[in-house]
This record gives C-alpha cells, structure tokens and sequence, in this order.
C-alpha cells in the first residue's frame, strides 16, 4: 500500500543524500534502535550531565567523594544464605591507593575497538576458538571473584564470645574470685569447680560456633552454585550458552535485556536504548546509555565499558570480554571491603528480645537478693551466707536463669532450613527472607513464566474473521490457496519484526526442537514463522535501519528496513501486488498488543483479495471479536501490522538522533494497516492450582497481576484456581467512588468465602480509582490485576502494604524489578532475567511450588524456636531460681547446688532442646493464618504463663518435695529447718546434715531432669496429642529420631555427674536411692497427662477459655 500519511515538515534531499545516509549503518550487526520508555535525564546533553553524574561517582585521579568499599555488592553476593549478613568497612589506606593505582591504569576504554581486538586476539565475526579457550582459561584462571577472607583472629574472637559468650567468661572470673581471694582462709574447691565448668562450656561452645560456621559456608558455596549464570558467547564462530565462570579475556558476548553483565566488557557494537544500571558500582540512581565511543577519561564514567555486576536494563549489545574474575573493577574494589560486625536476623532479634526479658529478670531478682543480704540477712543472720557464697549466688542466678542452649537452637534453626530450601531448589539471600515469608498474607504473582510454563506456541491466526491455525496456514502456502498471500505476508512479520534467533548448533533438529535465544512470545512466534518459510530466507530480503525494542510501557516491537541489496526480489512479503512500493522506499513493521497498536492503524488487509481496506468501526468490530474470543480461552492475542514509508518524506535526520525516534513514533508508527492477528497458548504449570489451594488454606489471599489482557488474564486465572467463577466476576464499575473509607467493611480472613468476591482491574482501571474504591479493592479475595505496568505493578503493593498487609511478589522479567524491590519478600524464577532475581529476596530455582515449602519452613522456625524456649524455662529458669528463693527468703538450705544449676543449662537440658529444632511441621500449620509480625512476638504473656505458672511452678513444687521429703525420712524435719538461716538444732550432726543436703541437692536435681523428659514431650506439639503426632512411631509423619538419643544423652549426664567419683569430690554431686530415680519419671508421665488434658479442651473448644490462654 502506498504512503497514505501526511507529508513531514522536514524535507529530505534525494540528490545530496539518497544513499549515504543509510549506507553507514549497513556494517552494523545489532541495528540501531530505541526504547520509546524514558524521557528523563539521559535526554540531557552529554557534557551536562558528565557534570551532574560526577557528583556521586569514584574518582580515579582524585581523592574519592564516597567511599568506593561502602557500594561494594559481589556478583550475586545476596544470591546465597546468610545466617548473618557482614556490614563492610575499609581496609587500611595503603590498600585503597593500590587499588585505585591499579583502576587509574587501565586503559581499555581509551583504545580504538580494532586496537582492544588486537590486544585480545579475537575476530568479532567468529570469536575465540575452543583451543584459545583453554588456554585463556588455564591462563587467567575461573571467571570468578574470590570472597574476602576474614581476618582470623576477629572470627575467633567472634567464636569465643559469641551468644552467651562473653557473659559465661564473666562468670567464670567471678567465680575464679570466690575461690580466692573471697574464699580465704578456706577456699571451697566447688567454686574453682565451677569456673573451670564454665571455662569448658566456653570451649564448647567455641567448637560448636566454628563448626558451625564452617558447615554453614559449605551450603552457602553449594546454593551460589546452582544459580544459572549463563552467557551467550560466540565460539568458533557460532553463538553457544557457556558458564559465566569459564568467560576469558577476548570471548566475544551477547548482551540482552534483563542480563547481568559476567565480566568487564568493552561495548563493539550497542542498538541506541542499550542502557546500564551502574548503581551496584558507583551509586548513580539512573541507567547509563552504553555507547561504542570513549565519553569520559575515568573507566568508571566511560559509558563504553560494561562493568562485571552491573545489569542491561534496556536494548541489547555486542562487547568483548576484557577483563575476567579478580582482575575486574569489581574484583580489584572488592580487595578494599572486609566483614564487620553481623546484623541481626527477625528471629534473632525475637530472641534477643527473649533473652533480654529473661535478663531482665534475672538481674531483678539478683539486685534483691543483694539488697537482702546486705540490709537484712548479713545483720540479722551474720555468717549464713559469707561473700564467696553471695558472688556464687548471684553469678548463678544470673547464669542459671539464661538459656545458654538457646543460640544453639537458633543457628542449628536457621541452617536446617537453609538445607531444606537447597534440598527443594529454593535459593535464599538471607533467612530473614523465609521468617518474613511465614508471615505472608498477600502473595501477587506474575503470569508469564510463574504460573504459566513459558512455553508459548502459536495455535491460531486470523486476517480479519478469517481464522486458521498453524498447520492450516502452511497448507494454504503449499497449495497456493487463493488467500496464501496474506499467510505469507503474516509469517514474514512474524519472522522479520523479532527478536529471537535460532541457534545455529541445532537447525539440524525439527522445529520444535530447536532451541531459541530470546523470550517465550518471539520464540514461538519465531517458530510459527519458520513452519511457513525459512527464517533466515525472510530477513535476508531485508535490511534493518532502526528498530524499537518490546518493553512493557508501549507493548509493541517495531522495525523499520529497507530492500537488502543482495535480494533479488522487487516485492518481497510482507509487500503486496495491492501495494505501491519502490525500492528505495521503507517499510514499517511492527507487532504487538492489539490494545495499543489498532488504535494507531487505519487500514486493513481484505481476507479474501489481500487488499487494504479502510478500517471501519465495523471491521474493527470483527476484529475484536475474533481477540476476544480467542482471550476468553486464554491465548495471548498479538497484532502484526505494517506500513509502506515513502522515500520522499522520510526526515534527514540520523537514525541514532532521539529527533528521529520522537518522528518514529508520533508520525510513523501511524495510519499502519492491520496484516493479521496471532494467538499464543502459554499452558500453567500443572502443580499451580494445588499451590494456590494450598497458599489460600494457609490464609495467605494469592492474586495475578499480569501484563496480559483482561479477559485472557481471567481466563488463565481460572484454570489455575485464583478465580473461583469468572461468570461472576467484579469490575470497576462495581466499586462505589462515593463510599466512605470507614464504612468500608475490613476482609476477613475466617468468614466464608462469598462467590462474587472476585475482581478484575485493568491498568487504565488503577489509573482512575480513588482511595474508597482502592479500600474496597483491597477487601476483596481473589483479585485479577490485567494491563498492569510497571508503575502500577508497584502501586499496587504499596496499596496493600499501606492496609498493613504483609506482601510478596512474584515475577521474572525486567518489568517486576521495582516491585520485587518494593515487596515485604520478593520471589524470582530461576529461569528468568537476572534483574528480577537481583531485586528479589527468594529465588525459586525449579517448582512454583517450592513456595510452600517455603512459607512452611518460615513458619515451622518461628513455632520451633518458641517450642525450644518453652522447654528451656521452666527447668533452667524458674525451678532453679526456687532453691535460691527459699533459702533467701526462708532460710532453708539450698536443695539445688550452683553448679548444677549450671549442668542443667549446659548440659543436661541441651540436646533435648536442640532436638526440638528437627521438629517436622504440625498437622495444621499451613491451615492457620499467618504471624502478626507487630504482635505474635516469641514470648508473650501467655507463653510465660504456661512456661511458669502451668510448668515452672509443677516442676518446682515436685523437685521441691522430693528434696525436702528425702531430709524427713533422713530425719530432718521441715519444721526444724524453716527459718533456720544456718542455725541448727543441737540434735543435728552438722557433717551428717551437709551430707544429707548433698544428696537432697541431687535428688532435686534427679527429679528436675526426669520431669524435663515430660516438658519435652509435652511442648513438641502445640494443640496435637502426642498420639496424633508419635516421635516415635516407624510411620508416623511427625516422627523425630532426635528426641530419644537426646533424652538417654540427657539421663547419661546425670548418672555422670552424680555417681562418677570425681564429680562427686569436686561438684559435691551424689548418688541417690533408687526410689528417687523412678519418681521424676511418673511426675514427667503426670506433666505429659495434664498437657493432654489441656490440649484436648482447647481441640474441643477452640474459642473456650483454655484455648484463649493458650501459648
């Protein structure tokens, strides 16, 4: 069809410049082009905004402006599990001038291209062979840069006094003190006893932290390793995928949308939108144009050089590799940064805040017991407790009360987790990640390539009502159908106006088997195309001039060429007989949301002749018919269209001025005529609607926001559950502009589900609604946000996260980035670009599904660590403060002995606590609704209550009993010994009586840890019977092979402590009489009995009073 447009403004001079114009950029192998999405600052002249880029960049030749260490982030440093994350801080001057010295040097940005291929030896149109390769590779060494090792004496110091470290050491000093000089003219050997036990516990533990570390960095290694971190390189001539790590200097890469760059590059050829995010560097906010020309002195400012870890947000590119691993900017700033002190995880600090309160505690009653001694007991009852016994007291008060096992418990916690996400292919940068997922209420996923396969093929095309599908299209060719013109002017599109490729390694193989570089839409489209006629027949009709990249704010791909001048053709497809064309004249392709692109058309092609017709409100009609019919089944419906520019009112303009885009799109990109339409199906993954189910039992409201068209976006999220009736869907017009926000009522997660509380929003919708209509939105169930942009994507998690809700997102493109960033959790596919897996906090390397597993884990850790605290309290806090108390306050002796206060933190009660860290998820955990990060803390009021009230005071008052019921039956009156404060009666044998308190002391102590066995049993489940969930039964799915060895463990320390003859010279431990070990094992079955009690009303009566108090 012939120019139909209005001329331009701007004449063109075909006797000074017909051919030179264009001529200049047919050396180009990536064409010139432009993203029509930004026009911020980068539009600013270019020595201006050098000037304002400076401000906030790393000086090579002066002094630096911002420390270049503090911006360090390492190639995919968040891409691994940290149980602690390190704040960087500066190494020592000396070092930082080195490295700057080293970066000044560096002169590949200020060589011709031809001279750094030289350097390199590399041909750009072939690369590297495989024999040069190798010998680069064994050369330079892995792509890859070494982690900073950590100075060995602060990790050890960290090690040694880390968790309750540094207050055991403290302990242990006084206690050294107690022994002498305090403990003169008589030193008690008990207390150099017990700072030498405290000294061992403090080596222990040390052990423990080492090794601990040292597995942790082993699964940490193991994750980084399964991130995919491939590149596309040309090898011997031919592009191939390789391992970012096995790039070498001179490989020649391909850049794309979405990539993080592997290496230090030099850009050789770059269309014009190619831009990078430098942020990660040297801190600009902006992305930065790539060009192929130096534009600044300073390696950092230049904008030819790709730096390693910076990402391609835009347009795609051609460099070489110059630099690899250690030797990049990266890898030489890197040297500068070291670890400092670790930041606190949300469980740690829930821990910290325990430990505090407990501390808190502890200190309380020990400032007391002072203020006692002092003001009363040290006049009234001089002699009874002396200053060796009051240091002894309080330190094991203050030990005593502190649950030394619990760091323990959180970091075996914590890397128990880390193994299982690795196990599952969930890759986490930090586990703060998986405490904030458990507590998830509002999960929005992306469709394309998260709940779809993104495996699109074209099933159906369509000339206007004409519809046909693939297998028909080809047909319609072979025979030479009357209408096979218009096929072929669809396929020829299809073929030209994309940006996908075919790798070359595997034309050999059928269609469907060949593999692609490029996104799920251009692939399949790419292959539709290649059904019909040869790709590469295609594009070498013609020759590309400028071209418009996909994005996801104008939804269409556009391509001007020209004839190619090796063709042989005079009207090659997409042209027509029914079209006046030269062949000096253009022609615009383009392809895209019907949506967006028929609002720009004015004529369309006839089904039956292939003539333009003009577009009437009638045949718009049909053809939106034939868009929406194929939508309501889920296709994703592309239009293709073209137009013929005459060579006469084409601008003298350069094809890179940003002049020429703005006439690109105002002018050009008009008046097309419709060439046909094509329809995608991109099937969901199969385990999608049982994760959706599963995600909406778990009280977590699962929304699609997609880029798609509504009625296609409706009708995937049917199929995978997230819409229940989309007969009976909301829209817009549903929402009241005038309610008032207050009368607004709130979701509620427990009322039944209403049928018609279902809801779809386009992105023009979001563009027009108002706070009421937004608070309505935000009550609804099931929600489907279609048409969506980027900004919008954003604002819509921020619409929800003003409402108080916890959000995540899922994406893999380019497009999710800012509300990955902006998401309480962010979760990326594996399989998607490398910028949305930079922005999320969750990578899901395999299965959508592993989500599960994921807020599953982020729950069990919170419910675990609670379980391990309320088994650590009673015994090693309240029932060891008793003894204390009563001796104190009622001066009877003290039937529990300091140093086994101490053996039942840090030995006895331990392994069973650590046990409880291998606890499998309860029946019910993902059937209740997420953790109130604001209020659910680790210990509330109704956790102490049950650890004090229901278990401190019954273990205390049993050991107690027993204590004291053993001095009757030895003859010691209870009577005779209240009140007592050390004063005896003269019928009592004072050596006689120290021995008969030694045994009472380890009768108590016999008692506690027998009654333990009970607490342990009891607090694994927290509302299942035991019998529900057996930790013992071959088939039962709550089993823990954990709890029996850490209960004989647990009952072996005490027969060591008491009965081996050296433990009994130094800690005045003893052995007791059998009745005295049987016992504390019915008390425990008796403890385990009143909990079963207790569980059984609150299953019963769920909102009963039992269950309203319940931990």
């Amino acid at each position: 069809m012939s120019e139909g447009g209005r001329p331009s403004a701007m004449s063109f001079d075909l006797e000074k410049a017909p051919d030179s114009r264009l001529a200049k950029h047919t050396t180009f192998d990536v064409p010139s082009s432009i993203t029509m999405q930004d026009d911020g600052p980068h539009n600013l002249p270019l020595e201006r905004e050098l000037i304002l880029r400076r401000q906030n960049s790393i000086s090579i030749t002066s002094p630096p402006v911002v420390d270049s260490a503090a911006r360090i982030v390492g190639d995919f440093r968040t891409l691994s599990i940290h149980v602690t994350d390190s704040l960087q801080r500066p190494s020592p001057e000396t070092a930082k001038r080195d490295a700057t010295k080293e970066i000044a040097d560096l002169d590949w940005h200020l060589l011709p291209n031809d001279e750094v291929l030289q350097r390199l030896s590399v041909n750009p149109k072939v690369g590297l062979d495989s024999e040069q390769a190798k010998r680069k590779l064994s050369q330079h060494g892995a792509n890859e840069t070494k982690p900073v090792r950590r100075n060995p004496v602060l990790k050890w110091l960290g090690y040694i006094f880390g968790g309750f470290g540094t207050l055991l050491l403290v302990a242990s000093i006084l206690c050294f003190i107690a022994w002498k000089p305090l403990g003169e003219p008589d030193p008690q050997a008990s207390n150099l006893a017990l700072a030498v036990v405290l000294l061992v516990v403090i080596v222990v533990q040390t052990a423990f932290n080492a090794w601990q570390d040292f597995s942790t960095s082993r699964v940490m290694a193991s994750i980084a390793g399964m991130i995919p971190t491939e590149v596309i390189a040309l090898r011997d001539g031919t592009q191939v995928h390789i391992p970012a790590k096995e790039l070498v200097p001179g490989d020649i890469v391909y850049v794309s949308l979405g990539n993080k760059l592997p290496a230090d590059l030099r850009f050789i050829d770059v269309s014009s939108d190619l831009k990078i995010d430098r942020a990660v560097l040297t801190g600009e906010s902006e992305p930065i144009p790539g060009t192929v020309e130096q534009t600044d002195s300073n390696m950092l400012e230049t904008r030819n050089i790709g730096l390693q870890g910076t990402l391609c947000v835009s347009g795609s590119g051609v460099a070489v590799v110059i630099q690899t691993g250690s030797q990049t900017v990266f890898g030489r700033i890197a040297k500068l940064s070291s670890s400092g002190a670790p930041a606190l995880t949300t469980i740690q600090r829930e821990v910290l805040r325990f430990v505090i309160i407990i501390v808190s505690l502890a200190i309380t009653i020990a400032v007391i017991v002072i203020i006692l001694w002092a003001a009363w007991l040290n006049k009234d009852h001089y002699g009874f407790i002396n200053n060796a016994t009051l240091v002894i007291d309080v330190v094991s008060v203050c030990v005593a009360f502190i649950p030394e096992g619990l760091p323990a418990c959180v970091t075996i916690s914590l890397a128990i987790i880390a193994n299982t996400l690795a196990k599952n292919k969930v890759l986490c940068k930090s586990l703060m990640t998986v405490e904030t997922l458990g507590s998830v209420n509002v999960l929005c996923s992306d469709k394309t390539g998260t709940l779809t396969k993104n495996q699109m093929t074209v099933t159906n095309a369509a000339v206007l009502d004409d519809q046909f599908d693939a297998t028909e299209a080809r047909d319609r060719i072979i025979a030479k159908a009357e209408n096979a013109d218009n096929v072929r002017q669809l396929g020829a599109i299809a073929a030209v106006c994309n940006a996908a490729v075919f790798d070359d390694a595997t034309m050999d193989q059928p269609i469907g088997l060949r593999t692609v570089n490029g996104d799920g839409t251009d692939s399949a489209i790419l292959r539709f195309a290649e059904s019909l006629r040869p790709v590469k027949e295609s594009q070498a009709d013609w020759h590309e001039v400028f071209k418009v990249n996909f994005n996801s704010k104008t939804k269409f791909m556009l391509k001007l060429l020209q004839l190619a001048p090796t063709t042989s053709k005079t009207m090659p497809a997409p042209i027509s007989v029914h079209d006046k064309f030269a062949s000096d004249d253009c022609l615009l392709m383009t392809k895209g949301a019907p949506d967006v692109l028929l609002k720009r058309c004015s004529y369309i092609n006839d089904p039956n002749t292939g003539a333009a017709l003009p577009l009437t409100p009638q045949l718009s009609a049909r053809l939106i018919a034939v868009q929406e019919s194929w939508a309501a089944k889920g296709q994703r419906v592309l239009l293709l269209a073209k137009r013929i520019i005459l060579r006469a009112t084409m601008p003298l303009l350069d094809f890179d001025d940003t002049a020429f885009a703005d006439y690109v799109n105002l002018e050009l990109n008009q008046q097309l005529t419709v060439v046909g339409l094509v329809g995608l199906v991109d099937p969901p993954r199969a385990d999608i609607p049982d994760t959706v189910r599963t995600m909406r039992g778990a009280g977590i409201r699962f929304f699609m926001v997609t880029g798609d068209f509504a009625l296609t976006a409706v009708a995937i999220a049917e199929q995978c559950c997230i819409v229940t009736d989309a007969s009976r869907i909301h829209r817009l017009a549903d929402l009241n502009r005038d309610l008032l926000s207050d009368s607004i009522a709130k979701y509620d997660p427990t009322a039944n589900f209403a049928p018609d509380s279902s809801l779809v929003l386009s992105g023009s919708d979001l563009m027009e609604m108002n706070d009421s209509q937004w608070e309505q939105a935000c009550q609804y169930r099931e929600i489907v946000f279609a048409r969506t942009t980027p900004e919008q994507k954003l604002r819509i998690v921020k619409e929800f996260q003003k409402r108080k809700c916890i959000v995540g997102m899922t994406g893999d493109g380019v497009n999710d980035a800012p509300s990955l960033k902006a998401a309480d959790v962010g979760i990326a596919m594996g399989g998607g670009s490398d910028v949305a897996m930079e922005a999320a906090d969750l990578v899901l390397l395999e299965s959508f599904s592993a989500i599960v597993v994921a807020v599953e884990y982020g729950r069990l850790v919170f419910d675990n660590l609670r379980k391990t605290c309320l088994y650590l309290l009673p015994a090693g806090s309240f029932s060891e403060l008793m003894p204390v108390l009563l001796n104190v306050l009622l001066g009877l002796p003290q039937v529990l002995s300091n140093i086994q206060m101490i053996l039942i933190c840090v030995v006895t009660d331990v392994l069973p606590a650590i046990s409880m860290c291998f606890e499998k998820p309860e029946a019910g955990l993902l059937t209740r609704p997420p953790r109130n990060t604001k209020t659910d803390k680790l210990v509330n009021l109704k956790f102490l209550g049950h650890a004090y009230f229901f278990l401190g005071i019954t273990e205390s008052l049993c050991a107690c009993s027993m204590a004291f019921w053993y001095l009757q039956r030895q003859g010691y009156k209870f009577s005779d010994l209240v009140f007592a404060y050390g004063g005896l009666p003269p019928q009592y044998n004072p050596d006689a009586f120290a021995e008969a308190v030694n045994v009472a002391q380890s009768v108590y102590f016999f008692t506690l840890v027998g009654m333990q066995w009970g607490n342990l049993l009891s607090t694994r489940t927290r509302r299942l019977s035991i019998f529900q969930a057996n930790p013992f039964g071959p088939n039962s799915p709550n089993r823990n092979l954990w709890i029996p060895p850490a209960m004989l463990a647990s009952l072996s320390f005490l027969f060591f402590f008491s009965y081996v003859p050296f433990f009994q010279n130094t800690f005045l431990t003893r052995g007791v009489p059998v009745e005295y070990i049987f016992l504390p094992f019915a008390f425990a079955l008796g403890i385990l009995f009143l909990d079963e009690i207790r569980k059984y009303f609150v299953r019963k009566h769920p909102t009963g009073f039992l269950a309203r108090i319940a931990w």
